[in-house]
């Protein structure tokens, strides 16, 4: 393994500390009104889980929907946890958390999604390693969220260079877990997702691949089946004003990053980085949509990843998709 230096220029200590930050932050998993929900004196809100850097951050970042109750979490296995408590009405994850989540026979729905975000992916190896492709790696050892979007595109990847998971070493690390990992050696590469991706894009850190042409990377909007029988009509307001306000950031994205910087923690160039690639408009779900994420589940299954059958199409409810078009 290759030994880090023991010396970090200034740029390398400031942006390794706003990471730090948004790890801790976003490992809190709380409620953004300062502590757990209070069952009977929030009766009445809406709750949502949302991810540091997700398109939620950006509608709580500016407060566009008050009468909602916010809750962090580090990924979306940990959202989909949630749901599964019945902890939160509505939250926004990736591609491959709904599968593990449908997998694991978790109540929800899916009610909306994202244009592709294949940028907003990658996998980083260092700079001086040698690796040029991805099948450079094989033999080596890669961390990843498990369940996560990069899972998919971990898979769609040994796909492409006709490799399996028998030829490479998978550590499942969580973001928290896997840049102090990727930093010192410990690991040759690192599948990871914005903002952490941008964050770790520093000097001796190079990009091998990202998502384009092997996986749309888009974004889900899960429901619990509750809430979407009983209160339709608050989250179709809710679902409203996050198109607004996602159309709003697409339309002022310097705006935007100096809206999110400070909600996120991180240096507003590196926001900035960050969401030109991987901030995309809402889109409806679909049949279409249905089919994507049951090939995806398929593949799960047919690696052993998963237990099956999963039917994921019986989860795509397209009462909102007015909303998104």
């Amino acid at each position: 393994m290759r030994t880090p230096s023991t010396s970090h220029p200034p740029r390398r200590r400031l942006l390794t500390a706003a990471f730090t930050a948004v790890v801790l932050l976003a490992t809190a998993g709380v409620s953004a009104c300062g502590g757990p929900a209070d069952a009977e004196g929030h009766a009445g809100k809406l709750r949502i889980g949302y991810q540091r850097f997700g398109g939620l951050s950006l509608v709580k970042a500016r407060g566009a929907t008050p009468g909602v109750e916010w809750s962090l979490f580090e990924s979306g296995p940990a959202l989909t946890e949630a749901l599964k408590a019945g902890s939160i009405d509505i939250g926004q994850v990736g591609e491959a958390p709904p599968v593990f989540a449908a997998a694991a026979k978790i109540p929800f729905s899916i009610i909306g999604t994202s244009a592709p975000i294949p940028q907003g992916e990658a996998v980083l190896v260092k700079a001086d390693s040698g690796y040029r492709s991805f099948a450079d790696l094989k033999g080596r050892t890669i961390a990843l969220n498990k369940g996560s979007n990069v899972h998919w595109l971990l898979v769609r990847l040994l796909e492409a260079n006709k490799m399996t998971l028998q030829d490479i070493k998978v550590t499942y690390l969580k973001p928290a877990e896997g840049r102090p990992a990727f930093d010192s050696g410990q690991v040759d590469a690192w599948v990871i997702w914005d903002p952490y991706f941008a964050l770790a894009e520093q000097p001796g850190v190079r990009v091998l691949a990202d998502a384009t042409g092997l996986a749309s990377n888009r974004e889900y909007v899960l429901a619990a089946p509750d809430a979407v029988a009983q209160r339709s009509d608050d989250i179709r307001a809710f679902l409203q004003r996050y198109r607004e306000v996602t159309d709003w950031g697409i339309a002022n994205p310097q705006e935007r990053a100096r809206t999110l910087a400070p909600e996120l923690k991180i240096p507003q160039d590196v926001a900035s980085r960050a969401l030109d690639r991987s901030a995309k408009p809402l889109a409806p779900v679909t049949p279409a949509i249905g089919d994507e994420l049951q090939a995806i589940t398929d593949s799960f299954i047919a690696l052993g990843l998963i237990p099956g059958p999963v039917d994921i199409r019986s989860r795509v409810d397209d009462r909102f998709s007015a909303v998104f078009q």
